[in-house]
């Protein structure tokens, strides 16, 4: 069973109709859901379509190559966030490098995390690093001056922004 068949009869056990497509990508596969009921699917802050891309990953872990992505998205909702995410990060970190301070990201989930250190990751005066544990767990973006061979200073809850 493929992942698509997979999110098909998912779907259909749960009594949902959907159309549900296959598209490939540089980073890998996207199984994307289009329904009216996108509500259910999504849940709060994205939360059931957390769950559905975990499910669907552990079933099909075994097929998976590494480093080939394989996400669930539903009336576009993961695209936008990912979006949304980007555009956060490329402020946070222009704030950052405006006013050479630390700043805390609110916690998210890992896939959130991974999309904020790849989006950082070709900037040479910026640095993003994961702190916390668990659901807590969140990224601090943090200036570092090209000029200056020491150690940032860190962060201090007066100088965190969110």
């Amino acid at each position: 069973m493929t992942p698509l068949q997979t999110v098909q009869k998912l779907l259909s056990l749960m009594g949902l109709e959907a159309q549900v497509t296959e598209a490939k990508d540089a980073q890998g596969t996207v199984i994307r859901i289009t329904t009216s009921e996108s509500g259910l699917l999504i849940g709060n802050h994205g939360d059931t379509l957390s769950a559905l891309n975990q499910l669907v990953k552990k079933i099909h872990e075994k097929e998976l190559v590494e480093g080939v992505h394989l996400s669930v998205d539903v009336n576009g909702y993961l695209a936008r966030r990912v979006e949304a995410l980007e555009t956060e990060a490329k402020l946070l970190a222009e704030r950052a490098r405006t006013f050479r301070y630390d700043i805390e990201m609110s916690p998210m989930s890992s896939y959130e995390r991974m999309v904020i250190h790849a989006t950082l990751k070709d900037m040479p005066d910026i640095e993003t690093m994961s702190h916390g544990e668990g659901k807590l767990r969140h990224i601090v973006v943090r200036y570092k001056d090209p000029a200056s061979s020491s150690a940032p200073q860190p962060s201090t809850e007066e100088d965190s922004v969110l």
